[in-house]
């Protein structure tokens, strides 16, 4: 399905569906006033606050993407990480496990030894399989705390 992107100022029916999917995902109020089909800044406010909560850039503009994960209802095209791993994503991975503390240690975006026994943790706690790799359902339900 191609949606367009949209940006603070759009106005009309695609923009009434953003703030159907941001109230079902619990940052849009569900007022009739809220579900006037208008992008205005409190809109783009609860824009960037999605994608920051599915670890896409902070632009509030809604593109091909940022539809993408509303529909979906969580992050999309995050890359499965292990130990091992070097790169953004386990930078990303370290910081919310240590907001949320599971991680004690410095942020280096290298899935070492002490990443590996926070994500199990974390895993643990959620009732998710236990093996230490960061795919699908893990950023899923790391996209729910509180970051």
């Amino acid at each position: 399905m191609k949606k367009p992107i949209l940006q603070q100022g759009d106005k009309g029916e695609d923009v009434a569906e953003l703030q159907r999917l941001l109230r079902l995902w619990g940052l849009w109020e569900d007022t009739a006033s809220a579900m006037d089909g208008k992008f205005d800044s409190a809109l783009r406010q609860a824009v960037c606050v999605w994608q920051h909560r599915v670890f896409l850039p902070e632009t509030g503009v809604v593109d091909a993407l940022t539809w993408h994960t509303l529909y979906t209802g969580g992050p999309v095209d995050m890359p499965v990480v292990r130990l091992g791993t070097r790169n953004q994503a386990v930078v990303t991975l370290q910081t919310i496990l240590q907001q949320t503390g599971f991680y004690w240690h410095q942020v280096t975006g290298e899935f070492d030894v002490l990443t590996d026994v926070a994500l199990r943790n974390f895993q643990q706690r959620c009732g998710l399989v236990t093996d230490g790799v960061a795919g699908y359902y893990t950023w899923r339900a790391l996209s729910k705390l509180p970051h």
